[in-house]
């Protein structure tokens, strides 16, 4: 992926550079407590700033061609994280996304994760899962727009801090989704 990928209507995927990490920030601590009940990650995310490394782990991993992480950005503004984990002996890739508040409903994750799915199949991922917790509602409704089936639900797989949710698997297959035409 570019540093930099144009999707329209202002909206871009940006590489996440430790620039990048440190910009989006901002909005993951106004959107913490929200996102605490999906997301693990956010119950060990340090407001002040001390997960760099977890950052340059990424960036490692994105140049191994194991990860695509990025940042997603309204007219040039950090809104939220679309990315993505490849597991190239499986040729599976897993999707995660999170958006500010103010920013959901607009269409804009949507677009965003086709990229990157898009990015996955023409990078010889044979399938692409979405993972996420069994009652969050509105990953689920995107995941049926972008076209991925439900495969199952795996029982109390999911820890959210103190408590664990089940977990709805949703799995879309290389021969099975129609790219869209692609803005470059």
């Amino acid at each position: 992926m570019a540093f930099e990928r144009d999707l329209g209507e202002g909206v871009s995927l940006a590489l996440r550079t430790p620039d990048m990490a440190r910009a989006v920030r901002p909005v993951a601590v106004a959107n913490l407590d929200r996102l605490r009940q999906w997301e693990p990650w956010a119950h060990a995310f340090d407001p002040d700033g001390a997960d760099d490394d977890w950052n340059r782990e990424q960036l490692r991993r994105c140049i191994d061609g194991r990860a695509i992480p990025t940042v997603l950005l309204h007219r040039s503004r950090p809104i939220g994280s679309v990315s993505a984990q490849l597991d190239r002996y499986s040729g599976t890739g897993e999707l995660g996304y999170w958006i500010d508040a103010g920013m959901e409903g607009r269409g804009i994750a949507q677009r965003a994760c086709r990229a990157l799915i898009d990015d996955m199949f023409s990078d010889g991922m044979a399938r692409v899962e979405i993972r996420t917790a069994a009652h969050n509602v509105r990953s689920i409704r995107l995941a049926r727009r972008l076209g991925f089936t439900h495969e199952g639900t795996l029982r109390s797989a999911l820890p959210v801090g103190p408590v664990r949710h089940d977990i709805a698997v949703f799995g879309l297959l290389r021969e099975s989704h129609a790219s869209p035409t692609r803005v470059q």
